[in-house]
């Protein structure tokens, strides 16, 4: 059994200093609620609202540039991808603002990919923003101390963990094919087929990292029973553990407001 490096008040030193005075548990509280905003309410206000605060929040954790480049590789082909199918070829639209051939470029389209794009772009900012943020020891740390399962708190740290590396992960293996003769063509047709080939060694490399590290949490004895202790502390305060259940409950009822109503729509179209 090797001995740690730092001992317990040098390690929850570093773990405040990592991840501020924020609890990672309120940093998922409050991601979580932007992402339940953006999904309940169809509005652009409340979109524009959650994507500038993710952008307002990562800028001040000096977190941005990386945000920014990687939401862009979800964001921009998704875009291309709704401006093509919506804003050419949308059944329901009626300002026809231009012809081409087959294809209508009508505002009603045009409306409709913005409104998705903008939405799918508030959620991505958001979470990559968090997942940036937190750090993950301190996470789980956290995860565990209140209850949660020592393995399922590993693996939804070491998920955010994973998302969070995406972007650096695409960089490396797009320079390694690079170096193997891959050239990547100028315009969004070359770069989707590039991203495309860069998916498949992603994947495969995040598969085999997962096995490996299941496989050394069984020989720690993480599935063992028992209560853990932790070297890594997280900072916390009494108006934080307010704002979580306050948010929590929130969330919750703007779910239920969301989803009793079409529930009770179905159950009464099936009745009649």
């Amino acid at each position: 059994m090797t001995r740690p490096e730092a001992g317990p008040a040098a390690l929850a030193s570093s773990g405040r200093t990592a991840s501020g005075r924020l609890n990672p548990l309120t940093g998922l509280v409050l991601a979580g609620s932007g992402a339940v905003a953006c999904l309940a309410w169809a509005s652009w206000g409340t979109w524009a609202a959650v994507l500038a605060a993710a952008l307002v929040v990562a800028a001040k954790a000096r977190i941005l540039r990386r945000v920014v480049a990687a939401a862009s590789v979800v964001v921009v082909p998704f875009a291309v991808w709704a401006l093509v199918i919506h804003g050419l070829f949308f059944p329901e639209g009626r300002t026809v603002l231009v012809v081409v051939g087959p294809a209508r470029v009508t505002s009603e389209g045009l409306a409709y990919a913005g409104a998705i794009i903008l939405r799918t772009a508030s959620l991505v900012v958001v979470m990559l923003a968090f997942s940036l943020w937190v750090r993950v020891p301190t996470l789980r740390a956290a995860l565990v101390r209140r209850g949660v399962p020592a393995q399922l708190g590993y693996v939804l740290a070491s998920a955010l963990g994973l998302a969070a590396a995406v972007g650096e992960r695409l960089r490396r293996i797009r320079e390694a094919q690079e170096a193997r003769g891959l050239v990547v063509r100028k315009g969004p047709g070359g770069r989707i087929l590039a991203a495309r080939l860069q998916v498949v060694p992603l994947v495969l490399q995040l598969v085999d990292e997962a096995g490996e590290r299941a496989a050394a949490l069984e020989a720690r004895g993480n599935a063992l029973p028992g209560r853990r202790s932790s070297y890594v502390d997280e900072p916390d305060s009494q108006l934080q553990r307010v704002l979580r259940w306050t948010l929590a409950c929130v969330c919750a009822v703007v779910v239920a407001s969301v989803v009793v109503p079409a529930v009770a729509g179905v159950l009464a179209g099936a009745a009649r």
